[in-house]
């Protein structure tokens, strides 16, 4: 947190606005970087903290920014779950998520399952015929249901996963405080308690593969019922939106570099493009933190107690860590991005998209559909900065 030069008081960015933030956010980032990397921004009411070097600070210094933000938006939207606690709390509760997300359990369970989801939904999405929005039509059904069979949801349908991720996902960014937006929420937040404890109860006598179950014999003494319900809910919102939007932004990436996708097709190398995919568009775009205590960030001295907005989808494209960092390129010198977050909160989901994307549906769509490409006549559309992700991909193949 030290710089070469005196550090000031914390600047505002009052011309920001949240309109322009979800239309395209970058060109405002790259402004930030240059002048104020870290400022101020009256609409969203906290400090954005914009490059690479003072988002991995904040990621790793938990004492000084703490993931517990009071009055946060996320805990109003899902509970308070393990994603705005700090060790040891936080540690204590990711160890109730055991080894059932990791590479392991993917190979040995997980992998046949998303491969089985991919047969469904790539029937469903090429019987849709040329047009398709491969977005609504493939990506979000497709990462919606292997969350669902992942975490045990038998009661519920992958149409009920994306109602209650994208509605409570709306309140952890409703910014503008749109009471529709909270009404909504609240009837996810719910929805998805009632289907837990329905799951909890089935699971303690048949036990399986899945997160719920592992979390039932895991026990009650450090991990409570509201804790379990809040951690579900956190991993129902990023669950979805990370893989759906990162297999999305992929496609549509690839689709507009015809030269980088034949090099990845010719070279497999599908993992690549993914991660590359993360730096360009980070999914989760904005993170809050709090200060702990007055501290110098980024050149700029802020209180205790100041919020902060940790923006990933800025810090990817700083052009101090990344060449050319606006252009998505599968071939770029490999730099760590920071599209999952730091620290002790790195996502715990990472191996689950990783599989289901990288290893998956981006060889398999490919090779199945060579010509695919964009429909020229209705136009792929992004938006968003807290969550940002194509909402809108028309393909023709």
């Amino acid at each position: 947190m030290t710089t070469t030069s005196p550090a000031h008081p914390a600047v505002t960015a009052d011309w920001v606005t949240l309109d322009d933030l979800h239309r395209d956010p970058f060109p405002i980032y790259a402004r930030l970087r240059r002048e104020t990397p870290v400022v101020y921004v009256p609409a969203a009411g906290r400090f954005f903290v914009t490059r690479y070097h003072d988002v991995h600070t904040v990621d790793h210094d938990p004492d000084t920014f703490t993931a517990d933000e009071t009055n946060s938006l996320m805990k109003r939207a899902m509970g308070h779950s393990m994603l705005r606690k700090d060790n040891p709390a936080h540690a204590i509760q990711r160890a109730s998520y055991g080894g059932v997300l990791k590479p392991r359990a993917i190979t040995q369970v997980w992998s046949a399952r998303f491969a089985e989801n991919f047969e469904r939904f790539f029937a469903e999405f090429t019987a849709k015929g040329p047009g398709a929005d491969l977005v609504t039509d493939f990506a979000a059904p497709y990462a919606a249901e292997n969350l669902r069979v992942v975490l045990g949801f038998e009661n519920a349908t992958h149409e009920d996963m994306l109602r209650w991720s994208q509605t409570m996902i709306n309140g952890t960014g409703n910014y503008a405080d749109d009471p529709q937006v909270w009404e909504a929420a609240r009837r996810s937040y719910d929805e998805v308690d009632q289907a837990l404890d329905e799951m909890l109860t089935r699971v303690r006598t048949t036990p399986d593969d899945s997160l719920i179950s592992h979390i039932a014999a895991f026990g009650d003494d450090e991990v409570t019922l509201a804790d379990t319900r809040a951690n579900l809910k956190m991993s129902i919102g990023g669950g979805i939106n990370e893989p759906r939007d990162a297999l999305a932004t992929t496609v549509w990436a690839l689709l507009e570099r015809p030269d980088q996708l034949t090099s990845v097709r010719g070279k497999g190398c599908w993992k690549d493009a993914f991660e590359e995919s993360v730096r360009w568009v980070a999914p989760i775009g904005m993170y809050p933190r709090q200060t702990t205590r007055a501290v110098e960030l980024g050149g700029m001295l802020l209180p205790a107690g100041a919020k902060l907005g940790v923006v990933a989808l800025s810090a990817n494209r700083d052009e101090e860590v990344f060449e050319r960092a606006d252009e998505y390129d599968v071939f770029r010198p490999k730099v760590p991005h920071l599209g999952f977050g730091g620290g002790a909160h790195f996502c715990a989901g990472a191996w689950v998209a990783r599989s289901q994307i990288a290893d998956i549906a981006l060889p398999a769509l490919f090779d199945r559909l060579p010509g695919l490409h964009l429909d020229p006549e209705r136009p792929a559309r992004i938006e968003g900065w807290v969550f940002r992700g194509m909402t809108a991909l028309p393909v023709r193949w």
